[in-house]
């Protein structure tokens, strides 16, 4: 239209040169955004499909116009049949654009069914096929601008070739490869320096305020068992939201004693917050005095708990325990970060696992100084991010016994886990990944966490000293996200699939890295037992690795029923 009114103008001819596609490009785009559609170990809606199809896509069209100049360069630019005649190069457009829009409509419909097999293995309800037609939409929409984002890039690299050259008389390919360097630089130092910073600020600024206000119908507890009581070394206000939630929760004595049928202790809980002291020193010296003060090492079981990235303690893994141990137990959390766990991953994921090894080493350290024989049993549960806090403070997996640990839990690790993804790694031969086994389960075992009966066959005996024990459902993408998915097929993508993931997924270079990244967005908004929601089978977990001597399976119906009439719930 530009050049048929002979209108000229730069703007628009810019403008026009941002949507302007390359034709193998658009064969490569609408490829990768058809494998975007293959399932992933969650459901997802329209609205996801589409924006993981537009990134999809546009990655995709990159590549198709990368392959494209190649091809031309080394195999077609001294063909003489080549370029063809207009007529043929309009009906090879035309016929890229109509299967290219042609495919994508069409694998819609697969798409949501695929959907709607994956929501059916997770007991919910599947989106119609009639609804996905947004996602295409949708993934138009990102797909251009994702596009039209890259291409003003590299305008912006010929605009500073163009001045390097007119100003200094550059050699033609020196000003592009200053151009572009300058504009990496540029677009790093944007990243890292301003949207990422601002992003950590801006985060703050709405996680910050929420870490100083109560949950409505939370008050302050007045037994002194517990941090934030009139008698504690740890102000009630200083607690923030989640350590609030933490001691101001969980069974007293009175329920205990009703639930079990014989007299119960008041459970110990111990937290210090990110407002309880300045530093981590300060509140690991708070954390200390807690616990002399409360007699937590007087009780038969003493639980460290690394905290999730919000300061968050799973309030079913604490209440089981207590209910198991009917009130004889301590337990204790650190606060070190008022962020959601995803964006502390992100932000500063060393600082769970320093918080973590200094709270672990610390309270170790005042245990070991007792005599053996009035020693608590010494337990370590953590949970997503706090999982990955615990093993931050062993070397390798010897270190766990040779600090009498006698029983740890870690519930859906992170994948950059480092002690768990050392044992995967050298899990036994003819293990899988998604349940391996690492030195015929002498110390360490995995479940899938499917239900009670699979938990109890993976912890059966023989089973001595330590027991260490992680769950991790095949259908977590916490657990089962990495770089690496970008370029390299993991393991459990070639294997016989786990117990909740459909056989129907398979693994596509830059594909699969996006779509379970998508994922972990609505890791745990999926019913108990898939994704990052690991329901009541905490219970099972710790009657796995910590069940008080004589413990029945009845015993473990009597407190999943308890935990069932509980309305205890909170988010990370």
């Amino acid at each position: 239209m530009i050049e048929r009114t002979g209108y000229h103008h730069p703007l628009l001819v810019w403008a026009w040169s941002l949507v302007r596609l390359d034709f193998f490009g658009v064969a490569f785009g609408a490829l990768f955004f058809c494998l975007s559609l293959t399932p992933s170990l969650l459901p997802r809606d329209w609205l996801f499909a589409g924006l993981i199809g537009g990134i999809n896509s546009a990655i995709g069209y990159g590549i198709g116009v990368g392959v494209g100049k190649l091809l031309y360069r080394f195999g077609l630019r001294y063909r003489s049949w080549w370029p063809p005649s207009p007529r043929v190069t309009r009906v090879f457009k035309a016929v890229i654009v109509t299967a290219s829009v042609g495919s994508a409509l069409l694998m819609l419909i697969p798409a949501a069914a695929w959907q709607r097999q994956v929501s059916a293995a997770m007991g919910i309800a599947g989106p119609g096929a009639a609804s996905y037609l947004r996602t295409l939409l949708i993934a138009l929409l990102v797909g251009a601008a994702c596009v039209g984002t890259w291409r003003v890039l590299v305008d912006a690299v010929k605009l500073l070739a163009r001045l390097l050259i007119r100003r200094w008389h550059l050699h033609h390919e020196v000003a592009f490869f200053i151009g572009t360097a300058i504009v990496v630089v540029l677009i790093i130092t944007l990243v890292n320096g301003v949207l990422y910073r601002g992003f950590l600020i801006g985060a703050s600024s709405v996680f910050q305020p929420q870490n100083s206000t109560t949950r409505a119908g939370v008050s302050q507890p007045l037994e002194p068992e517990r941090s934030g009581s009139p008698t504690s070394f740890a102000s009630w206000d200083g607690l923030g939201y989640q350590g609030r939630n933490f001691v101001a929760g969980g069974p007293d004595a009175g329920e205990l004693t009703r639930v079990n049928g014989t007299p119960a202790q008041e459970p110990i809980r111990v937290y210090a917050g990110l407002e309880t002291a300045d530093t981590d020193e300060g509140r690991l010296a708070v954390l200390l005095s807690e616990l002399e003060r409360t007699d937590a090492f007087d009780r038969k079981l003493l639980v460290i708990i690394p905290t999730t990235g919000t300061g968050w303690i799973n309030p079913i893994a604490a209440r089981a325990i207590e209910l198991m141990y009917n009130g004889d137990t301590a337990l204790v959390g650190m606060q070190y970060s008022y962020l959601p766990s995803w964006i502390s991953f992100l932000g500063d994921r060393q600082k769970s696992v320093q918080t973590g090894r200094m709270m672990i080493d610390a309270i170790h350290d005042r245990w070991s100084k007792l005599p053996p024989e009035h020693r608590p049993r010494l337990a370590l549960y953590g949970e997503s991010l706090g999982s990955l806090a615990g093993q931050g403070a062993f070397g390798w997996l010897p270190d766990i016994a040779a600090m009498d640990f006698s029983s740890v839990l870690w519930v859906g690790p992170p994948n950059e886990s480092a002690l768990w993804s050392g044992l995967v790694q050298r899990r036994d031969p003819g293990t899988r990944e998604v349940e391996p086994r690492y030195d015929n389960g002498r110390t360490v075992r995995f479940s899938q966490a499917q239900n009670a009966d699979e938990i109890a066959r993976v912890a059966s005996a023989p089973w001595e000293g330590t027991r260490v024990l992680f769950l991790q459902h095949a259908s977590d993408p916490i657990v089962w996200w990495s770089p690496k998915l970008l370029f390299s097929r993991p393991d459990w993508l070639t294997e016989p699939p786990g117990a909740d993931r459909t056989a129907s997924m398979r693994w596509y270079p830059i594909v699969t890295f996006w779509q379970v990244g998508a994922d972990m967005t609505n890791a745990s908004g999926v019913p108990g037992g898939h994704g990052h929601n690991y329901g009541d089978s905490v219970l099972d977990g710790w009657v796995a690795v910590a069940a008080p001597q004589g413990w029945t399976p009845a015993d473990t119906e009597r407190i999943r029923d308890a935990l069932h009439h509980d309305d205890a719930s909170d988010q990370y």
